[in-house]
């Protein structure tokens, strides 16, 4: 499973397509600009919303989920990144 740093994520927005797996309350509370909101448990049944020419970044509160979506994501035939350390690393800007 690829990886990157919540800073290497920062440091190339808005270029990024981030998906965020985390539930609606806590996305309540922040998210990083422009990701697109898919919690986990939903992830399987909106890949139609994907698109395989485009990488997408994971994220979630710390990193496990967003490594589960990763790996399905990866079986599915996305290309995919983990952003390690989860929303508890990110100390960028947030809507």
């Amino acid at each position: 499973m690829k990886e990157i740093t919540a800073a290497e994520v920062k440091a190339a927005l808005p270029a990024k397509h981030i998906i965020d797996v985390r539930e609606a309350d806590e996305v309540a509370e922040g998210k990083i600009p422009g990701a697109i909101h898919i919690p986990l448990g939903l992830l399987e049944f909106r890949l139609h919303e994907l698109d395989k020419n485009k990488e997408y970044t994971t994220v979630c509160r710390s990193g496990g989920r967003s490594g589960r979506a990763t790996q399905l994501l990866e079986s599915h035939g996305y290309t995919v990144v983990n952003m390690v350390g989860g929303m508890l690393a990110w100390d960028g800007p947030i809507e």
